[in-house]
C-alpha cells in the first residue's frame, strides 16, 4: 500500500501528513526546487546554498543520472571539462541539498504542484529539442542532428538505437560551432585515441569500422564569423593522420582584415589561415575542411529515394561586415556527394508545462534577469533562460545571476517565507501515489560505481549504462 500524502493550505500555514516518508526536516527556511540536474541546475543550487545558510534545495531530474550535458554533451576526449562533476557532486551531497532523479516534471508532477510545495521553483532543464533546417529531405535516413549524434556516442539512453551508417567516404556537417568540430573530430580521430575515453563501446565499434575519410564543415557566413573557439580548431589541426582541405577563394581579403580584429578572433583566424595554406601531411589518409558562404537548400536522395546521397548548397555573399554580417544568396548552387549529413545548427528548448510561459520564436522561457514573466516565485537559468549558447562557464555565470536575483527577492519580501512549505516530503509522497519512484544521489552512486567497474575491465574511465531500466535496477538494488 502506497502511503498517502495530505497537504492542506491556507495563507498562514501548511500541514503535511507523510506516514513513512523519509525526507528533509520541516525547517522553516526557504525551500527551493530546481528542475534539471545539469550544469545550470547545479550551479544555481551551489550559489543558493552558499548565499542562504537556511535554504534547502531539491534538484529534480528526468533521468536517473545527474549532470546533463557534462555527461551527455561534452566530448569523450575532453575529460578535463568533465572535472566540474566533482563540484556538482559536492553540491548534491550538501546537507541542505537533495537530488531526485527519474522524475519527469510536467508529466509525473506539474509545475503548479511544485510551486505549492516550494517557496520558489527554478527551471534549469536545458534544451533537448533540435532546431530544424527546414529543407526538403532532412528526414531521410543518413541525416542526423548533432544533438542526437553526440548523444549516441556519449551514451544518452534516448539515442542508443541511432546506428548511423558510416560506410560512406564523405560526411557533411552543417554549422561551424564547437559541437560541429567535436563531431568532425570524433568521426576522424584514430580509434586508439578514443579507446581510453568514456565513449560508448557500441559507438567505438561503429567508428572502428567507419569508411568516412573526408569531413566538410559548412557555414553560411565567412571565416571571420565562424563560431568555434581556438581550442577546438587547434585539435582539428593537430588530429593525427588528417590534413586540412580548404578553398583558397574562401579566404580572399581576410589577411587585410586581421589587424582590426579583437585578439581572440585574430588568433583563431590566423590559425585557420595557416591550416588552409599549409594543409598538413600529404600522406594523411583523412581530411577535413571548412566550406564557407554556403547554406543548405535540399538533401539529395539516391535513385531509390530511400536515403541521403548528397546535399545541395546555395552559395552566399556577405552583406555588412564583422559579427553582424548577413549571408545573402547569390542564386548559384553547388551539389556535394555525401552519405552522412549532420545538422549542427543548434539545440532548442521545449515547453515543459502549459502553466509556464514560453516564447516559441526564441525557444526560451520569457524572463527578466531570470524572473519568469508574470509568474511570481518562478525563475529560470541556463539555456532555457538565454538560449543554447556559450560554454559551461557561461552557464555558471548565468546561473549564479539567477540565484542572486532569487535571493534578492527573498530579502525584499517578494517571496512569502513566513509560510512553511513541505518541499520534497510532499512531492516524494505525491509521486509515490502515482507510481513514480525517485533515484536519490546515493542511489546514483551505485550506477556510477557499476559504470566505473565496467569501464575498468575495458581500460576506460567508465562504460555508461544505456538502458534506463538497467540503471533503475542497479540504483534500487
Amino acid at each position: 500500500m502506497v502511503p498517502c500524502c495530505k497537504m492542506s493550505y491556507n495563507k498562514k500555514h501548511v500541514s503535511v501528513t507523510l506516514p513513512g516518508v523519509r525526507g528533509l526536516s520541516s525547517s522553516s527556511g526557504p525551500r527551493v526546487c530546481i528542475v534539471g540536474g545539469g550544469p545550470a541546475g547545479f550551479y544555481t543550487a551551489q550559489q543558493l546554498l552558499k548565499a542562504r545558510q537556511d535554504a534547502a534545495v531539491d534538484v529534480y531530474e528526468r533521468l536517473p543520472v545527474p549532470f546533463g550535458l557534462v555527461r551527455f554533451g561534452v566530448a569523450p576526449d575532453h575529460p578535463e571539462v568533465k572535472n566540474v562533476i566533482n563540484t556538482f557532486t559536492q553540491t548534491a551531497q550538501h546537507e541542505r541539498c537533495s537530488f531526485h532523479g527519474n522524475v519527469n516534471v510536467g508529466k509525473d508532477v506539474t509545475i503548479d504542484e511544485l510551486r505549492q510545495a516550494y517557496h520558489a521553483v527554478v527551471l534549469s532543464y536545458g534544451a533537448e529539442g533540435n532546431r530544424s533546417m527546414g529543407i526538403p529531405g532532412e528526414d531521410l535516413p543518413g541525416v542526423f542532428s548533432a544533438k542526437d549524434f553526440v548523444g549516441w556516442y556519449n551514451g544518452l539512453p534516448s539515442n542508443k538505437e541511432l546506428r548511423p551508417d558510416l560506410s560512406c567516404e564523405t560526411a557533411v556537417i552543417l554549422g561551424q560551432g564547437n559541437v560541429a568540430l567535436d563531431v568532425a573530430r570524433i568521426l576522424l580521430a584514430p580509434v586508439e585515441m578514443l579507446k581510453e575515453t568514456d565513449i560508448t563501446q557500441n559507438a567505438l565499434k561503429a567508428l572502428a569500422g567507419s569508411k568516412v575519410r573526408r569531413v566538410l564543415i559548412v557555414g553560411r557566413r565567412g571565416p571571420l564569423q565562424i563560431a568555434c573557439t581556438i581550442k577546438e580548431l587547434r585539435e582539428m589541426v593537430n588530429l593525427p593522420n588528417s590534413r586540412a582541405d580548404m578553398l583558397p577563394a574562401d579566404f580572399e581579403g581576410i589577411a587585410e582584415a586581421l589587424k582590426d580584429l579583437p585578439r581572440p578572433r585574430k588568433r583563431l583566424t590566423e590559425l585557420m589561415m595557416k591550416a588552409a595554406k599549409e594543409g598538413g601531411d600529404d600522406k594523411a589518409e583523412k581530411c577535413w575542411g571548412f566550406r564557407f558562404f554556403r547554406s543548405p537548400v535540399e538533401v539529395i536522395a539516391g535513385a531509390d529515394g530511400k536515403r541521403a546521397t548528397g546535399i545541395r548548397l546555395a552559395l552566399n555573399k556577405l552583406e555588412g561586415s564583422g559579427e553582424s554580417a548577413r549571408a545573402e544568396v547569390t542564386g548559384q548552387m553547388e551539389d556535394v556527394d555525401c552519405g552522412l549529413i549532420i545538422s549542427s545548427i543548434g539545440y532548442k528548448s521545449i515547453p515543459i508545462d502549459p502553466a509556464v510561459p514560453f516564447d516559441p520564436r526564441r525557444a526560451i522561457v520569457p524572463n527578466e534577469m531570470g524572473r519568469v514573466q508574470d509568474t511570481a516565485g518562478l525563475y529560470c537559468s541556463g539555456w532555457v533562460k538565454r538560449g543554447p549558447t556559450g560554454v559551461i562557464a557561461t552557464t555558471m555565470n548565468d546561473s549564479f545571476d539567477t540565484a542572486r536575483v532569487l535571493i534578492q527577492d527573498m530579502e525584499a519580501g517578494k517571496l512569502d517565507l513566513s509560510v512553511n512549505k513541505p518541499g520534497a516530503q510532499a512531492i516524494t509522497a505525491l509521486l509515490q501515489t502515482r507510481g513514480v519512484r525517485t533515484v536519490l544521489f546515493s542511489q546514483w552512486e551505485k550506477i556510477n560505481a557499476e559504470e566505473e567497474k565496467r569501464g575498468k575491465f575495458l581500460g576506460k574511465p567508465r562504460e555508461k549504462l544505456l538502458d534506463v531500466d538497467e540503471m533503475l535496477k542497479i540504483a534500487w538494488s
